[in-house]
């Protein structure tokens, strides 16, 4: 499917929102506090933090510049509030009030009028009218003063890169990192947001991309600090629709206790329940079906030790994140008792909002370290596996048949885990909760372990225990790994039995935005891979990166899904008297002394043919007319077969498995396109066979031939495993060439041809670019 990296908007529909419009205000605050800002109508929003410690500080923040949207759906940049005016009515509970030391301030950044940095600091109470917690407030930029009392410093308006609103407990010591002496609950309403006098409004991205039928995937630990209505609005203007995965994370939507650790009664903050409660309300006015996602990752400063997976020598497991998340072990009742709470809360809140209830039990495993431990050795897992359970120094060596068991009874406890997860999500809602589990398959089969998959891939999986299976491998999808994605899908496929139909396929992600341009045209190929195997449904993952690299995913025309080639072969033999024409295309251009100067347009050259000159008789003139009404004149391709080059083994020889070479094996791919070579040298002229004959394809593998491959459609060979680095792969077959009429009018007279005249029937190859 076409696909673009858009950078900025270039002609795209716009609209105008007013300035300081609720959606596209954001939060940001130190950890362990929590906050999060939702909308509650067009012209209000709510804040709600939960504090922990005396110098925490939340700041409710406008940007000049959007920084969160895709370029097709962010606000323009303006810097000027000079001549701008910003009035709210201001509630607020639990934090320090309007007119009190520490006070909800506005500090603005920008440059002063020499475009040096700098920073304000405005009182809103000096500009407040009302009680210290229920105010109309108005700002008059132009006239806006620094400092505690007035008159202050005049700020200057004229270049503000943002400004932010600051939010703190009362006990608030700023710097401190004491410790609450509880936890302080405070939220902010501002209501009747208005902007006025110049400068008022903004541009904005109202791009509206058709439904390209590609769900999208999010995070609220990538999207906590931004309204729900902010990330649905740019799902819908990129033509998402339909089921959307949201991860609920890791880090941020419990309540810790005052250990710092999560609450063990799966207990949701303040700040996530709101948010969540608005997300999944906005998603089922906007007709998305939210699919709710809980991994066995949290955060690993707020776990609980004793929930933790660990290696033999008590090494616990922890992810590449910075920082860190551990993994729950699937033994520890205290943290299965912890996600089937956290489960049940979310539906909850689900229940609330959308007619289905739809859930994702995701990527659970036991983690393995980088040096191949596996993390099977916490206090309960040990209790579980008989009290003194063998150690695994390495996945990736032989196991012998005590340590293999081990891993049967991993995997067994791991299914009994996600099983009680689903249980739980079934119970809360009594309308028939769709439970999904999603797998890894770079991890659960990985091939230098291949034992990883007793553990991690058990056949307590197997279905219909879950509604849907739903696949990711993004790590062999970006890295280019054709050979054991495939192997992957089959083995998938083998243990655990989902039909296609119950399938999910969820591509990404690219990490490094210096990768976007390779990583995100295969993970585009990857969800169309998707679904031509069958998969109905398909999701890009995730948000953050779609925004950040500008990918814009296109439904493709009606014109293409029309079938325009009908793989059929032109029915009469050409003979010796056909006409064939290979023709390129060089742009010449000659120099004022006579030079020239030559510029090669086609790396390929284009076939034209004139099969007239092979009709013999009254017979095949029928045959060719019946054929020409068949392909509707020019409209429809067919097969040709070229009598003077239809062989990989010279021009017309019998092929073999070492006629051309086809392309050189890095371990990791395992698709090559078939292709002639013409000329000898370093730049040898290349064609792309794209329609051979299926049964004379002939494969090598390093001068070897070999069966072990499939072909499918446009030429393109399937190896079964993936050519070492360096080893060359070749291949030799027949093949036809894609061609149509020329014209969509066929001239033939009875008198000419009863006199011997052969008519014209030009033909003219169809370009087909290989996959």
């Amino acid at each position: 499917m076409p696909f673009w990296l858009a950078r900025e908007r270039c002609g795209q529909d716009s609209d105008w929102i007013q300035r300081f419009d609720p959606r596209f205000w954001t939060v940001n605050f130190p950890r362990p506090m929590m906050a999060s800002v939702v909308t509650t109508g067009p012209d209000s929003l709510r804040v709600d933090c939960e504090f922990h410690h005396a110098g925490e500080l939340a700041g409710l923040i406008w940007s000049s510049e959007d920084r969160h949207d895709h370029p097709l759906a962010a606000y323009a940049t303006d810097r000027d509030y000079s001549r701008t005016t910003l009035r709210f009515r201001w509630r607020s509970s639990g934090v320090i009030p309007l007119d009190a030391v520490h006070g909800p301030t506005l500090t603005i950044e920008g440059r002063d009028a020499s475009g040096a940095p700098r920073a304000w600091y405005v009182r809103l109470w000096n500009y407040a009218a009302g009680t210290p917690e229920d105010a109309a407030i108005e700002l008059p930029f132009q006239a806006l003063e620094s400092g505690f009392l007035l008159p202050g410093e005049a700020v200057h308006a004229a270049d503000i890169d943002r400004m932010f609103i600051s939010l703190v407990p009362p006990g608030y010591a700023p710097g401190s990192t004491d410790a609450l002496p509880a936890r302080a609950d405070g939220w902010v309403e501002l209501s009747d947001i208005a902007c006025d006098g110049a400068r008022a409004v903004l541009a904005i991205g109202d791009v509206l991309v058709p439904p390209h039928g590609t769900g999208l995937a999010t995070a609220y630990d990538d999207a906590f600090d931004q309204t729900p209505a902010r990330l649905l609005r740019m799902a819908e203007c990129l033509g998402y629709r339909g089921a959307l995965v949201h991860y609920v994370g890791m880090s941020h939507f419990f309540r810790l206790g005052a250990d710092g650790l999560a609450l063990a009664d799966g207990t949701l903050c303040a700040p996530a329940e709101a948010w969540h409660r608005s997300f999944f309300a906005e998603a089922a006015r906007m007709g998305f079906e939210p699919i709710a996602s809980l991994s066995f990752e949290l955060l690993a400063q707020h776990c609980p030790e004793a929930w933790q997976q660990r290696a033999s020598d008590g090494t616990p497991a922890r992810t590449g994140w910075v920082p860190p998340s551990a993994l729950l072990s699937p033994a520890s009742e205290p943290a299965m008792a912890w996600l089937r709470a956290v489960a049940t809360r979310f539906v909850g809140l689900m229940v609330d909002a959308v007619a289905h209830v739809r859930f994702q039990i995701g990527e659970p495993w036991w983690w393995i370290l980088p040096d191949g431990r596996p993390c099977l050795y916490d206090d309960a897992a040990k209790a579980a596996f008989g009290g003194n359970p063998p150690v695994i120094a390495d996945m990736r060596a032989n196991l012998n048949k005590p340590k293999q068991d081990l891993l049967d009874a991993a995997g067994a406890l791991l299914a009994a885990a996600t099983r009680g997860i689903a249980d739980a999500v079934r119970a809360a809602w009594s309308g028939g909760a769709e439970v999904m589990l999603l797998v890894f398959t770079p991890t659960v089969l990985d091939p230098a372990m291949p034992d990883a998959r007793r553990a991690n891939l058990p056949g307590g999986w197997a279905f219909p225990a879950y509604d849907r299976l739903q696949v990711e491998d993004y790590d062999w999808l970006t890295g280019g790994a054709e050979a054991l994605r495939r192997a992957g899908y089959a083995k998938l496929d083998e243990r655990l039995g989902y039909p296609l139909e119950r399938q999910d396929y969820i591509a990404g992600f690219v990490l490094d935005p210096a990768d976007a341009e390779p990583f995100w045209a295969r993970i585009d190929a990857g969800l169309d891979e998707a679904a031509a195997r069958g998969v109905p449904r398909t999701f890009v993952w995730a948000a953050p990166q779609v925004a950040r690299d500008g990918y814009v995913r296109l439904p493709s025309s009606e014109e293409n899904e029309v079938q325009s080639f009908d793989d059929v072969l032109y029915p009469l033999a050409l003979g010796r008297d056909a006409g064939v024409s290979p023709e390129f295309l060089t742009s010449v251009a000659v120099t004022a002394s006579g030079h020239e100067r030559r510029n090669s347009l086609w790396s390929d050259a284009r076939l034209r043919f004139d099969v007239g000159p092979g009709i013999r008789s009254e017979a095949e003139l029928g045959v060719l007319i019946a054929f020409f009404r068949a392909r509707r004149g020019a409209a429809r391709g067919f097969r040709l077969s070229d009598p003077f080059d239809h062989s990989s083994n010279g021009m017309t020889g019998v092929p073999g498995p070492l006629d051309q070479p086809i392309g050189t094996g890095d371990g990791l791919i395992s698709t090559f396109q078939l292709a002639k070579l013409y000329g000898e040298g370093d730049e040898p002229q290349v064609r792309p066979i794209t329609r051979p004959r299926a049964e004379t394809v002939r494969v090598s593998v390093g001068g070897v031939e070999t069966t072990d491959f499939t072909l499918d459609p446009g030429g393109r060979v399937v190896l079964g495993s993936a050519p070492a680095a360096g080893v060359e792969v070749r291949a030799g077959f027949l093949f036809d060439v894609p061609v149509r009429f020329a014209e969509d009018r066929l001239d033939v007279t009875g008198a000419a041809f009863a006199a011997g005249e052969a008519p014209s029937v030009p033909l003219i190859e169809v370009r087909e670019t290989p996959a």
